[in-house]
């Protein structure tokens, strides 16, 4: 079946970068699309990086210059590099699938039917 594992997440400072790490198995990674999510406690889940099959990227505002997704086919690996980092960055981070062809917005959950555990990342002011 289906598995996405995060992995990277951690504590940094502001200013500090991290890169976090998606394991994918159970389907053929290069046919679909990618995205990155993130939930701070309180907050609405948001898309924050989504990548084509084709490798085009598309960001949300709140991280674009700052944050790269990235995609590894032959390894099957989702990755999300974070530089700049903010305390606003704090958050609950997860890996998706798209359910099929991206429909409206990429960044939007309607978009996704997979999702992993999760990986936290804080950022300390």
């Amino acid at each position: 079946q289906v598995q996405l594992v995060e992995s990277g997440g951690g504590s940094v400072q502001a200013g500090g970068s991290l890169t976090l790490s998606c394991a994918a198995s159970g389907f053929t990674f290069s046919g679909f699309n990618m995205g990155w999510f993130r939930q701070a406690p309180g907050q609405e889940r948001e898309g924050i990086a989504a990548i084509h099959q084709d490798g085009r990227s598309l960001y949300a505002d709140s991280v674009k210059g700052r944050f790269t997704i990235a995609r590894d086919n032959a390894k099957k690996t989702l990755s999300l590099h974070m530089n700049s980092l903010k305390p606003e960055d704090t958050a609950l981070y997860y890996c998706a699938r798209s359910a099929g062809w991206w429909i409206g917005s990429p960044l939007s959950r309607i978009n996704y039917e997979h999702w992993g555990q999760g990986t936290q990342v804080t950022v300390s002011s």
